[in-house]
């Protein structure tokens, strides 16, 4: 039985990467998986919103990408240096900063795809999730252990939500798929709701006809990231992909569900 997570809906389903930010907001000085943000990618038509977790100093799970603020507000200091309130100031006029408990109060009707950023956030973003709104949350990562540990802390909470596949499971998942041995397919897809993956790594095709055949096969959903451009949208659509990730949640809106 597929996770509640997948609602059913129009296909592929549309995933507001870290919201939406359109490019006159941007200039304005909107950031990223901001409120505003946020709430742009679901006034857009976004379904799904994609974002990202990092730990403050003082313990709360706030919506950020990087480990660092230097990127994004030209502060040297890691976000795990700095508490809620100080984050809080410093993204005031810049969209506004969401928390993860927050966020998923705000947007009762919005599923997130959640990635934790970093090792420290997975136990408390995991509790959170688990405790909040399991049935409407991916728990995602880089690092499949920070994943698991997600995963492992939400069903303490006693939710159950969906994953992703970290980098580690992914290769896994390829080179099982190239053995073209069911038994091996099956191991490494155990577990796993969803791959989210690139169309091609350099040059080295990551999305074949076999890994989506295999992935659905056994009822796992394939996004792909972070697709822009909505002739693309459209080819991979007819291919049969299960999820777009996108900056451009009005784009895609367009040629998605127009």
């Amino acid at each position: 039985m597929q996770h509640p997570f997948f609602a059913p809906g129009p296909m592929p389903r549309i995933f507001g990467h870290r919201g939406f930010v359109a490019v006159d907001r941007a200039a304005a000085g909107v950031l990223e998986n901001s409120r505003e943000a946020i709430a742009a990618a679901v006034a857009e038509g976004a379904e799904y919103v994609e974002t990202d977790c990092h730990l403050t100093a003082d313990g709360e799970v706030v919506l950020f990408h990087d480990s660092t603020l230097a990127r994004t507000l030209g502060d040297p200091r890691r976000v795990s240096a700095v508490t809620r309130g100080e984050l809080d100031r410093l993204m005031a006029g810049r969209g506004g900063l969401l928390t993860l408990a927050g966020a998923l109060a705000e947007f009762p009707d919005t599923r997130f795809n959640i990635d934790v950023k970093s090792a420290e956030v997975a136990f408390p973003a995991g509790s959170i999730i688990g405790a909040q709104a399991p049935s409407r949350v991916l728990i995602g990562s880089f690092s499949d252990r920070a994943r698991l540990e997600a995963v492992a802390a939400a069903h303490a909470a006693g939710g159950r939500p969906a994953t992703g596949a970290g980098q580690a499971a992914i290769v896994r998942v390829l080179a099982a798929v190239a053995t073209r041995s069911r038994r091996l397919i099956d191991r490494a897809l155990a577990g796993i709701d969803a791959l989210q993956i690139p169309e091609r790594q350099g040059p080295v095709p990551v999305l074949t006809e076999r890994l989506l055949g295999e992935a659905h096969a056994r009822g796992v959903e394939v996004h792909m990231w972070t697709v822009n451009d909505p002739h693309r949208m459209r080819e991979l659509a007819a291919r049969g992909i299960d999820g777009i990730i996108t900056d451009r949640t009005d784009l895609a809106v367009e040629a998605l569900r127009s």
